[in-house]
């Protein structure tokens, strides 16, 4: 007997779709056989991301504008989104940002802000979809942290903090829903060539973009191949996934040998702030 294809008819909400690895995901599932439906705050990047679904498949695609750090718009956007699907099997959490910047350099409010779209808006959605999931005893949830959550460095304090969050909240939230039938996992992509990256460079401090220069772990992935292994982890009820054998190194060194972890990453820190002090001291010649 022939299995079905696991997103074969699977009903699926990726909240961050119109742009990056969630538009990269809800394409890459909608060639699978799933019925999408793409959640977030821009119109015509909503427009663009549906379209592209509707040349996909005559499946009844759907896109809802949403900005998941204002939970009283929750309920609204969330019967649009089951008006287009029908239901729900496979839950995505996608939205965020990054900024990078020396601690005491960041705005103060930026750490508010950082967690309201990162992490509370992951809350938000599933607070908002769980009850759902838990009627029908299955499902799947996955939440999208970063690999800076599993190694926090220089500059990315708010970041880290705000998808660190994401990553603790998965764990128990996966004890209370397994309970219900519904399975969770969170991934954490590394740096990925999407236009998040594009935004965030623009005001990435000169450490910053050193660190990232200097180091051999620092590898820039397509959004294709994230949203691939996304998928896979989804499919096979990964917990906790990553993609690429440096991103294994990273995150396990970190969790088993975190003093060693440590002096590298200390020491890359050193030289990368003397190369952009050496820069800095070129340019104003």
């Amino acid at each position: 007997m022939v299995s079905r294809p696991f997103f074969s008819g699977k009903r699926v909400l990726v909240i961050g779709g119109s742009r990056g690895i969630g538009r990269a995901l809800a394409l890459h599932l909608a060639h699978r056989g799933a019925t999408v439906c793409i959640a977030a705050r821009s119109q015509a990047d909503l427009a663009d991301g549906k379209a592209a679904l509707d040349a996909i498949s005559s499946a009844p695609h759907g896109a809802v504008e949403l900005d998941v750090s204002r939970p009283a718009a929750m309920p609204a956007a969330r019967d649009l989104i089951l008006d287009h699907l029908g239901g729900l099997d496979v839950l995505v959490c996608g939205s965020g940002y990054a900024r990078a910047a020396a601690f005491l350099d960041t705005d103060p409010d930026e750490f508010g802000r950082l967690m309201a779209v990162n992490y509370l808006g992951h809350v938000h959605a599933v607070r908002c979809f769980a009850p759902l999931m838990a009627r029908q005893g299955s499902g799947d949830i996955c939440l999208l942290s970063s690999l800076v959550a599993c190694l926090p460095i220089y500059g990315y304090s708010a970041y880290a903090a705000s998808k660190g969050a994401i990553a603790v909240f998965a764990e128990s939230l996966r004890q209370e829903m397994k309970l219900h039938g519904v399975r969770v996992g969170v991934f954490y992509p590394p740096t990925t060539d999407t236009p998040g990256l594009a935004d965030e460079n623009r005001t990435k401090p000169p450490a910053v973009w050193a660190l990232e220069s200097q180091s051999g772990w620092n590898r820039i992935y397509a959004a294709d191949e994230v949203a691939c292994s996304i998928a896979r982890c989804i499919e096979r009820g990964v917990v906790h996934g990553t993609i690429g054998f440096d991103s294994w190194i990273l995150r396990t060194g970190q969790r088993l040998l975190p003093g060693l972890v440590r002096r590298l990453t200390d020491g890359e820190v050193r030289k990368a702030l003397a190369a952009a002090r050496r820069k800095e001291k070129t340019c104003g010649m």
